[in-house]
């Protein structure tokens, strides 16, 4: 599975002993390793801040490219967020032009060659939900010509470009088996983690195979050219409906995803049966000959339930395309100078339903950023602590220096990752923290600006502002989504602890 679907390990707390002088205790930290100072009341105070949060919904922008893993399935069963569904469409293309099954002439009927079968395989890479419910996939023709042509363009999750005709082939896939190996190829080949889908419908067989750039009638000669190609396919689509509650993940950019056509021919008189493929093609080069393969993976959220309307103690996140938490903390601005050993956002998940918030799980990560008042609905990096070890500038003041660390976030100091807890009634519930000791200390001390904040589930993250580059987060699309404390709540409440000294 590639680095964003993540198992997560747990950091480990360093476990220790507690000292009794008077009323002093040594207090630890939840992010890294660091060791704070005791909180003694004396030299060395806490104090925890209201936070102010508000419910979003993103009218989402995001782009999925065709090396990411993509996600395919349906969930129907979601009483917090609603229904899902999520579709890919692709085009896959011979690797060579003119392309032929087999050697020059042998597959012809005539020259004694005959096809087999026709199986559309899909890298498998992960799941997310109920794996004991199969996810139901069919495989249709894509109909849009524009989307043939969007070769160049990066598509967003909301394109879902038109399909026809009948299904090709179907097949419910249970993903608890996808680590056994499958033989193909009259048992001389097997393969584990692929999804493979007959192609049943004869009409379209046939007619793939009958167009072999052999063929000696060229106007029904698909693989003659990359243009010749696009005339006659512009992809397939892989549609999931059913009664499924789950994502599979797949990479169609590794080579385990492909058309493969089997057919049999002769060899040195004896007749052998071998497959060809068809893939997904990159850019070669810019060669306006060889076009790379049009790609878009399709996130239909049909919302409903209590994130359409919220409790105020309640929020809701799901990774992207999905929704975000807009965060305020006025009592920051009047914080008086200090030294802040600690700022910490504490966040912990409401439970709901055991078994359900075991299978639809929490986002790996979230991540923090700051509202900016100089323009109008645009966000920037949060200052400092992303990675203290590297300087970045979230204002691209100097084009020189980094808005975002180059070497990315620094998970281990920052935080933002799941992680698990008891909580007081016995609840195993996942929370996450922030360490924002460095941006409040320099409102406390400079007083610079004490800026509104967005907490959400991000795929990837854009700041159009600076750059119309993405820059790739640690979440798979649409992995993950959580019910969580607001800043009211009683029992799970949202909140900003800080320890620190008077000066």
């Amino acid at each position: 599975m590639q680095r964003r679907i993540l198992t997560l390990v747990s950091i480990s707390l360093l476990l220790l002993s507690i000292i009794n002088w008077g009323c002093s205790k040594l207090d630890t930290t939840d992010i890294g390793s660091d060791l704070l100072p005791p909180v003694d009341n004396v030299k060395t105070f806490d104090t925890v801040l209201t936070i102010n949060t508000t419910q979003g919904i993103f009218n989402d922008t995001q782009i999925v490219n065709r090396s990411n893993d993509q996600a395919l399935g349906a969930i129907n069963n979601d009483p917090l967020f609603g229904k899902t569904n999520a579709h890919i469409f692709m085009q896959l293309k011979p690797r060579f032009y003119p392309f032929y099954l087999g050697n020059i002439k042998d597959t012809l009927t005539g020259y004694g060659a005959g096809l087999d079968s026709v199986v559309l395989c899909l890298k498998y890479k992960g799941f997310w939900g109920d794996s004991t419910l199969p996810v139901h996939l069919e495989v249709r023709q894509i109909n849009d010509k524009m989307f043939n042509d969007s070769a160049y363009k990066s598509n967003f999750v909301n394109l879902q470009p038109g399909v026809t005709g009948p299904v090709l082939g179907s097949k419910d896939v249970d993903v608890r088996t996808m680590d056994t190996y499958i033989k193909y190829n009259n048992g001389r080949d097997s393969v584990n983690n692929q999804i493979r889908i007959k192609i049943t419908n004869n009409a379209f067989v046939n007619l793939l195979y009958g167009r072999d750039s052999i063929a000696t009638n060229f106007s029904n000669n698909a693989f003659f050219s990359d243009s010749m190609y696009r005339n006659f396919y512009n992809g397939l689509a892989v549609i999931a409906n059913g009664a499924g509650n789950g994502l599979i993940y797949v990479n169609i950019a590794d080579t385990s995803t492909k058309l493969e056509i089997h057919f049999k021919r002769r060899n040195n008189g004896k007749v052998d049966s071998i497959y060809n493929s068809l893939v997904l093609n990159a850019d070669f080069f810019g060669s306006p000959t060889r076009a790379p393969s049009a790609t878009v993976n399709n996130i239909v959220r049909a919302r409903s339930g209590p994130v359409l309307s919220p409790a105020p103690t309640d929020l809701y996140l799901q990774t992207a395309p999905g929704t975000y938490v807009n965060l305020n903390i006025p009592a920051l601005s009047t914080l008086s100078n200090r030294i802040i050993h600690r700022a910490e956002i504490i966040i912990e998940q409401v439970p709901t339903d055991m078994v359900l918030d075991g299978k639809l799980t929490a986002p790996n990560f979230l991540y923090l950023d700051l509202k900016d008042t100089g323009t109008a609905n645009n966000f920037k990096p949060i200052y400092f602590d992303l990675s203290p070890n590297t300087y970045y500038e979230p204002d691209y003041k100097n084009p020189g220096i980094p808005y975002f660390p180059t070497g990315g976030i620094d998970y281990q100091y920052f935080g933002g990752y799941r992680r698990e807890k008891v909580d007081n009634t016995g609840n195993q519930i996942k929370y996450y923290n922030f360490n924002i000791s460095r941006y409040v200390q320099q409102i406390v001390t400079k007083h610079t600006p004490n800026y509104n904040l967005r907490l959400y589930a991000p795929f990837n993250l854009l700041y159009s502002q600076h750059s119309t580059t993405y820059i790739p987060f640690s979440n798979n699309i649409a992995f993950g989504r959580v019910r969580l404390g607001s800043g009211t709540n009683p029992t799970y409440k949202m909140r900003l602890r800080i320890v620190y000294s008077k000066l």
